[in-house]
């Protein structure tokens, strides 16, 4: 009767062993998503920044060159 009882102990162990094992793993697997989440918002961000830098370097090259008469349109 005494070896049923570990048996059972045993087997419950495992399995709540088991999820606890699960939970674990899925915090990590959530806090690498919003990782990875924040790391494509800062991208995007970057590169509108870029883009932004890019348009505004065009409109300036584009203003100077007209100043000066380089203009060949």
């Amino acid at each position: 009767m005494c070896c049923g009882i570990l048996k059972a102990f045993g087997g419950v162990g495992a399995i709540i062993a088991l999820i606890l094992l699960v939970i674990a793993l899925l915090k990590q697997l959530i806090a690498l998503v919003g990782f990875l989440l924040v790391a494509v918002k800062i991208a995007i961000v970057v590169i509108f920044i870029a883009l932004l830098v890019m348009i505004l370097l065009a409109i300036f090259r584009g203003r100077s060159r007209r100043r000066r008469g380089l203009d060949e349109y």
